[in-house]
């Protein structure tokens, strides 16, 4: 049975297209936090986290597609493989291939943050800086699938790729008790995770798994720099306008013309829920929330889940008696940059090694 089974992701193996990993790295089991001290500052009882920056091989929500997408390129007779990559899919890809013994060849925006090419190269993969927007990687890289024998995990690999995001959600289901939230918060940068949340839920309800059918409202997030998802949505639309040039401090997001877009509006949009974007001051203020009440370090892409969670209920557009689910991808030490501009973090004051002057600063 499953509750026999360690918590990783292949927990749920019958339900994803691989049934075991090709890599010894363990993928998923991660924390889902009943976050009271957050709730009771916003008013909400039955709030909950689920922390996909932690307990993964690099520390974001795409060690678990890449998993699965790795192992179907060995399945395929692949020996090299690559992505399209805003950061954190660049780092899986590297550190699974290293470790399932694969080449692996990276391409990346040329102003992607320098922790997140460090952690790429690190593992050895070959890295491409592309002059030009995510976009432009992102075609590249299907042209370059065409012609190469290359597995590209996120273009002809996607749809065994996509499947492991399920496994987020069938972890959610199971921690809530074997129940489906009322409410789900979810970043969107191809939209592709929001909708398979959906799709985890819908096989859990036919297995029976579930306490009752599920009736979640999914709610989108974007950065207001870079948001055709939300922007649909709010039209109450499913025609995507591509955003030309990203501008936003939560870069792993920045997609401009997101491939699953209009499947992720027409879900948020069905189901009852919305979506909206935030600002990066917004972006900051929210990581820094998440971290002061529940010790929770977020990179900016969960400073978009949660600060549109504030947002969507400062509005009463989520309601405060419900379930929450805020859906948080990657760990905090990934993005650091934003966290050194001016004014973000207090200066913390330089004192002699005294008693005295420690008792000058009269802070205990």
């Amino acid at each position: 049975s499953i509750g026999k089974r360690a918590f990783n992701m292949w927990r749920y193996k019958e339900l994803l297209p691989e049934q075991e990993p090709v890599s010894g790295l363990t993928t998923g089991g991660t924390p889902l936090v009943h976050a009271k001290n957050l709730g009771r500052e916003l008013g909400v009882k039955n709030l909950y986290v689920k922390f996909d920056g932690v307990c993964q091989p690099t520390l974001s929500f795409k060690d678990r597609v890449v998993a699965v997408s790795i192992a179907r390129a060995r399945r395929f007779g692949f020996t090299t493989v690559g992505c399209a990559s805003t950061g954190n899919l660049a780092n899986s890809v590297a550190a699974q291939a290293a470790q399932a013994g694969l080449k692996a060849i990276i391409l990346i925006p040329k102003d992607l943050e320098p922790a997140k090419v460090a952690n790429t190269q690190i593992y050895g993969a070959t890295l491409v800086k592309i002059d030009g927007p995510y976009d432009d990687v992102n075609r590249l890289c299907s042209e370059i699938a065409n012609d190469a024998k290359i597995g590209i995990v996120n273009v002809n690999l996607r749809p065994y790729y996509a499947e492991g995001s399920k496994s987020m959600g069938f972890e959610i289901a199971e921690q809530l008790g074997w129940r489906a939230p009322d409410n789900i918060i979810c970043p969107m940068a191809g939209g592709s995770l929001i909708n398979k949340l959906s799709k985890s839920f819908k096989e859990f309800e036919k297995l029976s798994l579930l306490e009752a059918a599920p009736k979640t409202k999914f709610w989108g997030a974007q950065a207001a720099g870079c948001n055709p998802i939300t922007d649909a949505i709010k039209r109450r639309s499913d025609l995507i306008k591509p955003v030309k040039k990203p501008d936003t401090i939560a870069r792993s997001i920045a997609i401009g013309n997101p491939a699953d877009g209009y499947f992720a509006a027409r879900l948020c949009l069905d189901s009852g829920g919305g979506g909206d974007d935030v600002t990066d001051a917004e972006i900051i203020e929210a990581m820094k929330l998440l971290a002061r009440t529940e010790g929770l370090f977020t990179e900016t892409a969960g400073g978009v889940t949660l600060g549109v969670f504030v947002k969507l209920l400062k509005a009463g557009r989520i309601n405060k008696d419900e379930s929450t689910v805020v859906c948080i991808t990657g760990q905090g030490l990934k993005t650091l940059d934003p966290l050194y501009a001016p004014g973000v973090l207090p200066d913390a004051p330089v004192i002699k090694p005294t008693l005295a002057a420690f008792k000058d600063l009269k802070i205990a």
